[in-house]
């Protein structure tokens, strides 16, 4: 469980989370729609659930604070890992409904995307990989499940703009006849998101089941031990 000063930095680093994913959400949704590239609509639908997910991730941090009772004699931080599974669930739903989309549209002839959404995700890109690299810090500075978990939302978020990135490039430049490559990376992106799930609820299934996971821990514990005479 984390103490009060860890609790308030965790809770500030979701907060920013959010806002920030409500930002790109929006602006990938607006771009999509104006530039004609599902693959962006994907994204803007990713990083949607991704505001859920950090929702509840900041109602587990907040239920985890909670002091031990006469029901939970160890305390309440077992709720992380179980937010983790509904953050999971998430995941899997939104790749689900993206790869549909995707095959629906792969079989339906269209234009293709605008040049400047390239311009777009590419700043979309760097922002979310610096977002999952300072939320990363934090969650390994504060021993928290959740903020990992939160930070490879972002992690997802980026891989699917470069699958985006990388579609819309391939529909621009190649020309007619390929326009569907901005579908095909919307549902690679899917792919994408459902290999992150599993990183993020193996763990957490390893923490429901006092699997043992502090090698790292143990070692150090030892080596300290070996120093005492």
């Amino acid at each position: 469980m984390l103490n009060e000063a860890n609790q308030l930095k965790a809770n500030r680093t979701i907060a920013c989370s959010i806002a920030g994913k409500t930002l790109l959400a929006l602006v990938k949704g607006i771009s999509g729609l104006a530039g004609n590239s599902y693959a962006l609509i994907a994204d803007a639908m990713e990083s949607t659930t991704d505001i859920f997910a950090s929702l509840l991730v900041l109602f587990g941090l907040k239920y985890a604070k909670k002091p031990a009772d006469q029901n939970h004699p160890y305390g309440h931080g077992r709720i992380e890992p179980l937010i983790t599974f509904l953050i999971f669930g998430f995941l899997v739903v939104s790749a689900a409904a993206i790869a549909y989309e995707s095959i629906q549209n792969i079989r339906k002839p269209h234009g293709p995307p605008e040049r400047w959404t390239l311009v777009v995700l590419a700043i979309i890109i760097l922002w979310k990989e610096l977002s999952y690299r300072i939320v990363l810090n934090r969650s390994r500075e504060l021993h928290s499940s959740s903020l990992k978990t939160d930070a490879w939302h972002h992690r997802s978020d980026a891989i699917t703009s470069v699958a985006a990135f990388f579609g819309i490039a391939l529909a621009l430049f190649l020309g007619e006849g390929y326009e569907a490559a901005d579908d095909w990376a919307a549902l690679l992106a899917a792919g994408f998101i459902l290999y992150n799930s599993y990183l993020i609820f193996r763990p957490a299934l390893g923490e429901i089941l006092d699997e043992h996971l502090y090698d790292d821990m143990v070692e150090e514990i030892r080596m300290i031990g070996a120093r005492v005479p």
